[in-house]
């Protein structure tokens, strides 16, 4: 959504980064709490379940709802408030790293509001916070709005870097690529998606590095993972920073 999103206001409207960094992330969540009204009601795997399915959904719409999607189109690079004309890796690099740097500080802040009290007092016992009155439905929806809000920025910044977009980018690959760097890093802090993340990022820059020709470092990359996979659910389920094993 944020990446599709981002492609039709950069292609439609000239306009400045922080403005549509900001419709996208109203637009997503937006989109994200019509999704969690289903989505709220699963649990454990029938969660995943239905994340799966309306991963295929999505995928089937993008695919072929070319009038609205964009596919075969570029888009033009992205600008900060009309001043920075960003090009090249340096340039986003730098944006990524301050937006990262964001995101990690807002978490940080809300892990100690009462919000972020209670959804880690619904992790460990949902009921319990249903009998002292909390209403456990609405924060999982609020829940959907702020990761969907937050996360639709790197399509913003992966459409405007790669200059191109089509729904080959979005597949159940990418899902199970997340999911992996979850399962290795762990979850329930800030530290263990971080880990998790740049171990599967910087993998396939180490396999490069030592001079493996790409075939086979594309082979042994989706080994290592699976070997690291089963290494980590064995001797450390939590993951190697996480606080609680993932279900």
């Amino acid at each position: 959504m944020g990446a599709y999103v981002s492609t039709f206001f950069l292609m439609q409207f000239d306009l400045p980064f922080m403005v549509i960094a900001a419709i996208v992330m109203g637009m997503t969540g937006i989109f994200s709490l019509i999704v969690s009204f289903a989505a709220v009601k699963l649990n454990d795997n029938y969660f995943i379940l239905g994340s799966l399915g309306f991963l295929m959904i999505a995928y089937t719409i993008l695919y072929n709802w070319t009038d609205v999607t964009f596919s075969p189109y570029g888009i033009p690079r992205i600008k900060i408030l009309r001043l920075w004309d960003i090009s090249g890796v340096w340039g986003y690099f730098v944006l990524t790293i301050l937006l990262s740097a964001d995101v990690i500080w807002f978490f940080r802040r809300i892990k100690n509001f009462p919000y972020g009290r209670v959804l880690k007092a619904m992790r460990s016992d949902e009921l319990s916070v249903k009998a002292l009155g909390r209403n456990t439905v609405k924060f999982k929806s609020w829940d959907f709005f702020l990761s969907a809000a937050l996360s639709c920025l790197t399509g913003l910044i992966y459409t405007s870097y790669v200059s191109y977009i089509d729904s080959t980018s979005f597949t159940l690959d990418e899902s199970i690529f997340i999911i992996s760097a979850l399962f290795i890093g762990g979850v329930g802090n800030i530290k263990g998606p971080i880990v998790g993340a740049a171990f599967v990022v910087l993998l396939p820059e180490i396999l490069r590095f030592i001079g493996m020709p790409d075939a086979i470092a594309a082979n042994m990359r989706q080994i290592i993972y699976g070997l690291t996979l089963v290494l980590v659910m064995y001797f450390s389920p939590k993951g190697l920073w996480g606080e609680f094993v993932m279900k």
